[in-house]
């Protein structure tokens, strides 16, 4: 009883209709289970709701029961509530064609009052809470912000809000399709004003409440969004990239053909062309300019100005023609990295995607874009045939690749990206290798050949220096250079690295190495440590550093350990592949150290494993006495034996460890095979790695705490995703999704504060004002407009409303009237026009309290509401009678 005459729940902006109607907080509602089960009849109607009183009787419950009458969509409710000599009624009229008199107040006033029959004379005053609504619906007069890319100008590097490197964002259609102002009047009593058929007193400038919703556009169109969605369809391709650029482009008939697809066999044969002629390079390039014949100019998916600009863009070296060329390349590879501590740059350890400065991000921006704006999956798979071929032409001639950090491939990144700095360890070996040979022919002499670290006593005093020039010029040491591996690389990272996977044992003093050989391959002593018998210094080797492996590589063989099974002769073959890089080292050391022990190499690579001891000997005279540890003295210790199948020999002159020629080839025949569907997989994370960075980028100018939770979350969803290998397509979706509503956030706050002009506002407190209440329009179903029509964000919304009055009283047709344009020949055309439109909904709330149904009956509440709208009428009244006085 109490919520009919409540008014702190008249216009809800968002609950259950029946709230709406009738301002209950609590009811029960009986509705039919499927829409063909629709109560229709009214014998069935009047067959419920007798047993709905009979049940509310027996029961004593006083929460008001409902039921669904007639077709769901009509959303018509009877209902009934009993209480303590109460009974309330809930009827309601529900129309399509609007009576005339039930337009207005006056009307409704005279229903009212008719339906509630009070006897009593003077009747009590009615009280009055009325809405109207306006909806605005033009908004021609403010342009939308977001202009559409000029795809013309993206060679130019502009692209109106588009460039290389940077996904776009922003909606391509207003993302506001309404604005909905409801005025309210939430306490008038009867004859405070007048309302009828000729006359209103409501002037919703005058009403002292003003409240504003927006209706966002369903779905508005947005660049990041279909760049997403776009590339994401890429994922689901089959064609290969000859399928789809056409075999014809890699066929030629005629004798050029077979020059290409017999290119090893001639090498054999006699053959009237010079050889260099026949090598791989050429052979590649001469395919490439058959393709681009075969194609034509008007048939390439990408034309040559795009092209050139996207390959300058992601190898910004090679318009570097200079002789210091490989001094920029390797500074504008590595030297540009934001700092590791940076949030935001270090997203890609989450995403298993690629850092935002590396040649793999950019390349993911431009397949993206190019597959939106140039020609699609052809485009892609031109532009992936391109980059192949720019990776093999760097290989062959020694140019190191831009945007990849120095080292070995980091796992944390997603697997192309490991398979590029794969390529470039390659590279960089084999520049290493050729830089050698051409030292060694320039210097070749015997003093240079002799490379001895100083000859037995002279060890120390002419070391350093020496060394310095072993470990540049050792090259010139080897006589063949595809049988042995010239190791150029500092040891430092192997000190201490144990490789504990293997067994240990002791060794005897027989085992060690005879002292007449000359020391070759040392890089420096270590510390003060010397030999234990000898008692020369000892020098830590050059060695070969471990080979860099990619993900793949490393599963590949952990499955081929795994199938050695956990048999003895398993383990022992499994701990023999595990220790190549092992017995390297131990090779190395001993050509370092003439004369050396097992213990003297462990003493190096694992102090762990020699333990020093302090014991008193015969003479009473404390000394240090060390052994190796309890696991190095097992039986058949791995390092025992491969202690004595090592032989002395130097670095430079074992075999390679990294065959950097053959795992070049592979990297770059696993770049040819790739198709766009896994190209766009490979690349993927990257793609929503650069969307997480560009919407919050976007979303620090606007500042809105409902944004930064959405991208927390997408963050830690990703992550959680793109950590395993193939995620489900569902859940990338979902991914997509959650960026996509972002970025309609972001687009309708930068409509909103267009439209309400924060960024023009001059006084400082006005603009936060509407700063803070278009964040609440973004947030909120209806917000409450301070200060009503007279406050900053109410006059705003006045001046939308006159101005798109004016706009829509112009004639249409009347094109000389506007064209000549003075205001005084205009103005008898406008004056005359009202600042707002016909309200769209008027909603009425009348109430009072009297006595019912007879004179002496107690007073009781009586409530009705109407809602009026073009295409829908509806009253739904609230009537309750004594039942105890009656």
């Amino acid at each position: 009883m109490q919520d009919l005459l409540c008014m702190n729940n008249d216009f809800p902006p968002r609950a259950h209709c029946l709230v709406r109607w009738y301002g209950l907080r609590e009811f029960v509602v009986i509705a039919p289970a499927a829409n063909n089960d629709a109560v229709l009849s009214e014998s069935k109607c009047n067959l419920l709701l007798s047993s709905v009183s009979i049940a509310l009787g027996n029961t004593g419950c006083q929460v008001p029961l409902f039921v669904q009458i007639h077709h769901k969509w009509r959303r018509m409710y009877v209902g009934e509530c009993q209480g303590p000599g109460v009974r309330t009624d809930f009827e309601m009229v529900h129309l399509r064609k609007v009576p005339n008199q039930y337009t207005h107040l006056s009307g409704l006033l005279d229903i009212f009052k008719s339906k509630i029959g009070c006897p009593l004379t003077p009747l009590p005053p009615v009280s009055m809470a009325i809405r109207l609504t306006y909806v605005l619906q033009d908004w021609q007069q403010y342009f939308w912000p977001q202009q559409p890319p000029d795809i013309d100008a993206l060679v130019g590097g502009e692209v109106g809000g588009l460039e290389f490197g940077k996904l776009p964002l922003g909606a391509c259609e207003d993302p506001i399709s309404e604005l909905h102002l409801a005025t309210t009047w939430p306490h008038l009593t009867e004859g405070i004003i007048v309302e009828n058929d000729v006359y209103s007193d409501l002037d919703p400038i005058q009403a002292p409440q003003w409240s504003v919703r927006v209706r966002k556009a369903d779905n508005p169109q947005c660049l990041l969004g279909d760049f997403l969605t776009e590339f994401f369809k890429l994922c689901r391709r089959k064609e290969s990239t000859d399928e789809i650029l056409g075999r014809s482009a890699f066929e030629e008939e005629g004798k050029e053909v077979a020059d290409i697809t017999h290119a090893l066999s001639k090498l054999t044969e006699p053959a009237p062309v010079p050889i260099h002629k026949l090598s791989v390079t050429n052979m590649v390039h001469s395919a490439k300019k058959k393709i681009r014949k075969h194609r034509g100019v008007d048939e390439s998916p990408l034309n040559n100005e795009v092209l050139n600009t996207i390959l300058l863009f992601l190898f910004p070296d090679a318009a570097d023609k200079l002789a210091d060329g490989f001094e920029s390349r390797t500074n504008t590879s590595t030297g540009n990295n934001p700092p590791s501590e940076n949030e935001d740059y270090n997203l890609f350890n989450q995403f298993k995607s690629a850092p935002s400065d590396s040649l793999t991000y950019k390349l993911a921006l431009c397949l993206c874009m190019i597959n939106f704006y140039h020609g699609g999956v052809k485009g892609v798979a031109h532009l992936w045939q391109e980059f192949v071929l720019e990776m093999r032409y760097r290989w062959e001639n020694n140019y190191l690749i831009p945007g990849l950090a120095n080292g070995p491939p980091d796992l944390r990144c997603c697997l192309l990206h490991q398979k590029l700095q794969m390529l470039n360890c390659c590279i960089e070996r084999k520049k290493a290798r050729d830089e050698g040979k051409r030292g060694s022919m320039s210097d070749r002499s015997p003093a240079g050949t002799s490379g001895d670290a100083g000859k037995g006593a002279d060890h120390s005093g002419e070391n350093p220096d020496k060394e310095k020039e072993v470990g540049k010029s050792w090259e010139s040491w080897s006589d063949s250079e595809e049988e042995f591996f010239e190791c150029l690389s500092d040891t430092e990272d192997l000190k201490g690295n144990g490789q504990e996977n293997g067994k240990k044992g002791g060794a005897k003093e027989g085992n060690k190495e005879p002292v007449n050989l000359k020391p070759e391959g040392r890089l420096h002593p270590h510390g003060k440590l010397t030999l234990l018998h000898p008692g020369e210094p000892l020098y830590i080797p050059i060695t070969q550093e471990p080979a860099p492996m990619t993900e793949d590589l490393l599963e590949e063989q952990s499955e081929v350990l795994a199938k050695l099974g956990t048999s003895a002769e398993g383990a022992h073959l499994r701990a023999r592949m595990q220790s190549a890089c092992l017995l390297s080292d131990m090779e190395s050391f001993k050509a370092a150290n003439p004369g050396c022990c097992l213990e003297d190499f462990v003493r190096w690579y694992s102090p762990r494993d020699y333990i020093e001891e302090e014991v008193v000997d015969e003479k009473g005279n404390i000394v240090i006495k060390g052994e190796l540890s309890a696991r190095m003295k097992i039986p058949s210790n791995m390092w025992v034996e491969a202690w004595e199948t090592a032989k002395p020999v130097p670095a430079r002159r074992q075999k390679r460890l990294f065959d950097d020629t053959r795992e070049a080839e592979k990297v770059l025949h696993y770049l040819a095979i790739q198709k766009p569907a896994d190209l766009a997989r490979h690349l993927l994370p990257c793609i929503i790695h650069a969307a997480v960075l560009k919407v919050k980028e976007e979303e620090a100018l606007e500042d809105i705490s409902s944004v930064k939770k959405i991208i927390k979350q997408i963050i830690s969803h990703s992550s959680k995703v793109l950590r395993f290998p193939s995620p489900e397509d569902k859940k990338l979706e979902e991914i997509i999704a959650q960026i996509m509503s972002v970025e309609a956030i972001i687009a309708r706050a930068r409509s909103l504060k267009a439209k309400f002009g924060v960024e023009k506002c001059e006084n400082k407190e006005e603009k936060e004002d509407l700063q803070r209440f278009v964040n609440c329009l973004l947030e909120q179903p209806e917000v409450s407009v301070v200060g009503a029509g007279r406050g900053p964000a109410g006059s705003i919304i006045h001046k939308l409303f006159v101005n798109a009055q004016r706009v829509s009283a112009v004639p249409p047709l009347d094109e000389d009237l506007r064209r000549s344009g003075p205001a005084e020949e205009r103005r008898p055309n406008t004056g005359g026009v009202a600042d707002f439109p016909p309200p769209t909904g008027r909603e009425v709330i009348l109430r009072t309290t009297v006595p019912r149904p007879a004179p002496y009956s107690k007073p009781l509440p009586q409530r009705m509401y109407s809602v009026l709208t073009k295409e829908d009428f509806r009253l739904a009244g609230a009537f309750s009678a004594d039942t105890t006085f009656f």
